[in-house]
């Protein structure tokens, strides 16, 4: 059985690093450079005009109201969510049923969960690249004030790493379920990132959903993770959302990483299940994609 403590970290870099160049590899090569980079741009961009459009009618066209910055920048800073948890866990598809290699990666000395998050790598790549320009839209079109001297960047870089190994953990979760699983529920990151848009204030706060439901919204380290993140950028505007005004940032960090290590440790244990499952019912090499 694999295990997510590595023993041996300057292999399990090596298998990280050439897991990572072979996920670039995969998800570039549908395309010629430059179609692909069309792709990067407008994508994003698309994805940005369609929230801009539905606030722009609901709120009559106030974008200079302090909502408008946390909900475009929740709304950017959310592409991370399905970008990672999807690359991780459609790896499990795509060795399984496309290229009929994971069977091999499990009888190779390699630690199959570090491959996998190593092989996330390229949409977390493709996923910055978005990211950054909806951002830059944002700033040079739609005027999302951000003032590089006023930000917090230590608390962006502090946040955005831990979110993105929070990320991490998640996606190796679904992995995990993806082991189970028919080629037909490959989408379960995508599904998954769909229902955490609801519950984690990306745009919109805590406050709308139904009092039963609330709880959710305060249970997933996303929400405090894209807390951090607009605070950090644009906290002058802090108090626009109130779900979390009443919480400091260094209150709002604590809670997040105590969230990230109860998820990790939930997560190895749901992939070690997962797996040992999956071998005894011999669906490491099973392809289902009928």
């Amino acid at each position: 059985m694999t295990t997510l403590v590595p023993s041996n970290w300057q292999s399990h870099w090596r298998n990280f690093t050439i897991a990572a160049w072979l996920g670039w590899q995969i998800e570039s090569n549908w395309a010629d450079p430059f179609l692909f980079a069309v792709y990067s741009v407008v994508k994003p961009i698309s994805a940005a005009a369609i929230l801009v459009v539905m606030y722009s009618i609901i709120t009559h066209g106030n974008f200079d109201s302090p909502v408008f910055p946390y909900i475009y920048l929740g709304n950017a800073f959310y592409m991370y969510v399905g970008a990672i948890m999807t690359g991780i866990s459609w790896t499990i598809i795509d060795d399984r049923e496309h290229y009929k290699t994971l069977k091999y990666m499990y009888v190779a000395p390699i630690s199959v969960p570090i491959y996998l998050v190593g092989r996330g790598v390229a949409k977390f790549i493709v996923g910055s690249i978005s990211v950054l320009i909806t951002i830059l839209f944002g700033v040079a079109f739609l005027h999302v004030r951000i003032d590089p001297l006023a930000v917090n960047w230590p608390m962006f870089f502090t946040a955005l790493g831990l979110g993105v190994g929070m990320l991490a953990t998640l996606g190796l979760m679904l992995a995990g379920v993806t082991l189970l699983t028919a080629h037909h529920y490959g989408a379960y990151g995508e599904a998954v990132a769909g229902a955490l848009y609801l519950f984690s204030g990306a745009i919109f706060p805590l406050e709308v959903l139904p009092a039963f439901l609330r709880p959710l919204g305060y249970l997933m380290p996303t929400t405090y993770w894209l807390e951090l993140l607009r605070r950090s950028l644009v906290g002058e505007v802090a108090q626009a959302f109130p779900t979390l005004s009443g919480l400091s940032d260094l209150q709002i960090l604590a809670i997040l990483l105590g969230l990230t290590m109860i998820f990790a440790a939930l997560s190895a244990g749901v992939f070690r299940w997962c797996e040992t499952r999956a071998r005894e019912r011999g669906l490491l090499d099973r392809v289902t994609n009928y």
